[in-house]
């Protein structure tokens, strides 16, 4: 079993619900279960600034599934909750789910790259994932969590929510 940090966004349709449904398809992923979940966040979006605040959470999942896989699955259930992909980059979406963190994995292929691409930029990110790693996590290509977060550009909008009853879902 692999350890996957799951980063999810969404500022559509209800965002705390949409974060809520996803984390109990996570919950239901074939070969994995879900460990726990970071608090909810608030962020102003990233790109185009005339669409709703972001609500972000990272999940932990312990999964069997080969990375490719899992993606699969998340596009599914991002699909399922009213994602539509479209050209726009950084748009207002139902649902988005990263896989942020896979393992011990370095992956960087045409569909995948893990460690996620520029989660060292992103506050919503790196915050969440700071509650569910010790203080000195280390990601699989030698940075020090601690280090990303010391570095990351300060987001003044960032605001902590509500933390998800795993149990409940």
């Amino acid at each position: 079993m692999e350890q996957v940090y799951i980063g999810l966004g969404s500022n559509l349709a209800t965002p705390e619900q949409q974060l809520n449904t996803a984390l109990k398809a996570l919950g239901q992923l074939p070969n994995s279960r879900l460990i726990s979940c970071s608090a909810y966040y608030s962020s102003a979006p990233l790109g185009p600034s005339d669409q709703p605040r972001f609500t972000n959470a990272v999940a932990l999942l312990e999964t069997a599934l080969p990375p490719h896989q899992l993606l699969d699955h998340l596009q599914r259930i991002e699909l399922e909750q009213g994602r539509q992909r479209q050209a726009e980059r950084w748009g207002p979406r139902t649902l988005d789910l990263d896989i942020l963190l896979f393992g011990e994995h370095l992956i960087d292929d045409a569909r995948l790259c893990v460690p996620h691409y520029h989660m060292h930029a992103r506050p919503f990110v790196l915050q969440p994932l700071a509650e569910l790693c010790a203080a000195d996590f280390q990601l699989p290509d030698g940075r020090l969590l601690a280090d990303l977060l010391s570095h990351c550009p300060v987001d003044p909008s960032l605001q902590r929510l509500t933390t998800p009853q795993l149990a409940a879902l």
